[in-house]
């Protein structure tokens, strides 16, 4: 019985023999691999049968809009071998976005059912989607393939690699990767391998020695924990290049008035901003530095500039920094070191490209006698890489755009003043401090409380009472303050004396915020 069964196995899997892959030990001649396909450069986001990942020979066969199957291993033969109802069909891969040519290998090498979405076209099988298949299935989905859908995404958003041919430290250091096959760490693994050369260089080639690291027995275990710990910051980045999408002047304008009143020679300097970024589809080389008094509402045209660019942003606080190396990180070497504060940020936004607001530069200090931390962000303003010491890698920083706020630039030292475009942001008039309240203040705040405006009626010698009582005072936090006590006490007569609305007058706001 044992012997009939066994026959019976290797007839069931001689049936199921893929002819791409050779592991025969026998002294045939070497053979180069096929390769069939042609890469093509691409940065669409959403892949459709127009604009698809990869493209399938369709001329012997018509193919389902739904297939499952398996790659063969793209290095070997690039074929997609199709299982129909009539048997197993290859295919021919004629054509891959260049982002994909790592995962498809992948999908190949570790023979995972896959069920592909497309369009028979004049030019082959466009397909657009990939779905991982449980074993044996043809639609039930795998329960892996959260991790799939997660590494197309990230590949689609992902600018496409270079055409430029590896070096031979570059295929080493691939060879090297093809054995690193850490348990603990798989998912890193798999999305090295997966990602390809859609990451930097550096990136890449510094991942795959930190994965050495965390997989050798020769360092101790705090080593290793930093390495993975590390590799896990690294990965989930989106690492993208500086590379800018034109932005409408029009939006861009809409935004500013929407959120600032008056500043039109600021608004002016923004605007020429973005103009330059539409010629040149990259950041300008100087970042913004917004000068001006305390509440004159500095931090408020940083978020705008952030919204309008579309890029996530993040602070710092340089009031707050009182040791460079709360910047740059600590070194592995201590065991409960970390990564500093702008690793973070990177990390948190999960992408390279960002705003980095730098808030009350002019108050950096020089703390433990380590230097001053404001010097640390030359590297970050200089767009030429950021070196963080828990990380021991150069992060990519030409997809960074700093906005600075100071209130007085005469503490400022020139080295980190000539990295900035300077604009300067005087103080507001009573006219102009009356106008806001009107027509942003007030409305803000009775948005927030819950009251319509026939509610909380404020009569103008009221407005000039408040304006009064915040003269001397710069900026506007002062009104936005006044604001809020009033309409709350209005809301506090209407819900406990039940009254209508309330009608405040100048003789009323004086006793009510004396």
């Amino acid at each position: 019985m044992v012997i009939i069964a066994t026959i019976q196995t290797i007839k069931e899997e001689q049936q199921f023999i893929m002819p791409v892959f050779d592991f025969s030990n026998s002294k045939t001649e070497k053979k180069d691999p096929e390769c069939t396909y042609t890469t093509f450069q691409s940065n669409e986001k959403v892949p459709s049968p127009e604009k698809p990942i990869l493209i399938i020979d369709n001329n012997s066969r018509q193919w389902k809009h739904h297939s499952c199957g398996v790659f063969s291993n793209p290095n070997q033969k690039s074929s997609f071998e199709f299982k129909e109802q009539d048997g197993v069909f290859p295919a021919d891969i004629l054509k891959i976005d260049a982002r994909f040519v790592s995962l498809v290998k992948w999908l190949g090498e570790n023979h995972i059912s896959v069920r592909l979405s497309g369009q028979n076209t004049e030019d082959g099988y466009a397909i657009y989607k990939i779905r991982e298949t449980a074993f044996g299935g043809a639609g039930k989905l795998s329960a892996e393939d959260g991790f799939l859908q997660f590494m197309i995404e990230r590949l689609l958003a992902s600018d496409a690699p270079s055409e430029e041919e590896k070096s031979e430290e570059e295929e080493e250091e691939e060879a090297l990767g093809d054995d690193m096959k850490l348990t603990s760490m798989q998912s890193i693994i798999d999305f090295m391998h997966c990602a390809g050369r859609t990451l930097p260089d550096n990136i890449r080639l510094w991942a795959r020695r930190n994965l050495a690291v965390a997989r050798s027995s020769e360092v101790s275990p705090e080593e290793r924990r930093h390495a993975q710990r590390a590799l896990s910051m690294a990965m989930n980045i989106r690492w993208k290049s500086n590379y800018f999408e034109a932005i409408d002047p029009e939006e861009a304008r809409r935004i500013l008035d929407e959120e600032l009143y008056g500043m039109e020679k600021v608004k002016q300097r923004i605007i020429e901003t973005i103009i330059q970024i539409n010629r040149t589809h990259t950041l300008p080389a100087y970042g913004l530095l917004l000068c001006g008094p305390a509440g004159t509402g500095k931090s408020q045209i940083a978020y705008a500039v952030a919204r309008i660019l579309r890029l996530p942003w993040t602070t710092l606080d340089m009031s707050s920094i009182n040791d460079p190396e709360q910047l740059t990180g600590s070194s592995r070497v201590y065991s409960n070191a970390k990564p500093g504060i702008i690793m973070e940020a990177f990390s948190q936004a999960g992408e390279s490209n960002l705003v980095f607001i730098i808030n009350e530069l002019d108050k950096a200090n020089s703390g433990k006698g380590n230097g001053n931390p404001a010097d640390v962000l030359l590297t970050l303003l200089d767009n030429l890489g950021f070196t963080d010491n828990y990380m021991e890698c150069m992060i990519p920083t030409n997809g960074v755009y700093p906005i600075a706020t100071a209130n007085d630039k005469e503490n400022i030292s020139k080295p980190i003043m000539s990295r900035f475009a300077v604009i300067d942001i005087p103080d507001y008039t009573p006219d102009e401090k009356k106008e806001i309240f009107n027509k942003f203040v007030l409305p803000k705040v009775l948005k927030r409380i819950g009251l319509e405006g026939s509610e909380c009626i404020i009569l103008p010698d009221g407005v000039d009472a408040v304006i009064k009582k915040c003269d001397g005072v710069t900026g506007i936090r002062d009104i936005e303050q006044a604001a809020e006590h009033i309409v709350a006490h209005a809301l506090y007569q209407i819900e406990v004396n039940h009254v209508q609305s309330v009608t405040f007058d100048g003789a009323m706001i004086e006793e009510l915020l004396s």
